[in-house]
């Protein structure tokens, strides 16, 4: 079992940044793809960033591509998600993920069995 637990988020006006973290707990979370999502209210749980094991490849969807980065510290066991230039369209709750997956499988839900509490993101025009 993985322990995730977020913190960070709120309110920015567009154009700000927020930094969203995650701190996992468990056994050999540190070996885990970690992962953020975000679902705005009525709409589907959608990717926005990943991260490898190592920290050395990440990826990120199309919408958040050069606004964010996904980044980790495995000797604390935390992942981050530092999102820049927000835009009222971020407006989500955020959540973090944990799962054993690779690839083009990084960017499917399903592929993660372990989910943060979710945390609230709104960005104001």
């Amino acid at each position: 079992q993985v322990q995730l637990v977020q913190s960070g988020g709120g309110l920015v006006q567009a154009g700000g940044s927020l930094r969203l973290s995650c701190a996992a707990s468990g056994r050999t979370s540190s070996t885990y793809t970690m992962g953020w999502f975000r679902q705005a209210p009525g709409k589907t749980r959608d990717f926005v960033a990943a991260i490898s094991w190592s920290g050395s490849t990440a990826y990120y969807a199309d919408s958040v591509q050069g606004r964010s980065t996904i980044s980790r510290d495995n000797a604390k066991n935390t992942v981050s998600l530092q999102m820049n230039s927000l835009k009222p369209e971020d407006t989500a709750v955020y959540y973090c993920a944990a799962g054993l997956t690779s690839g083009a499988l990084w960017a499917v839900p399903g592929r993660y069995p372990y989910w943060g509490q979710g945390t609230q993101v709104t960005v104001s025009s």
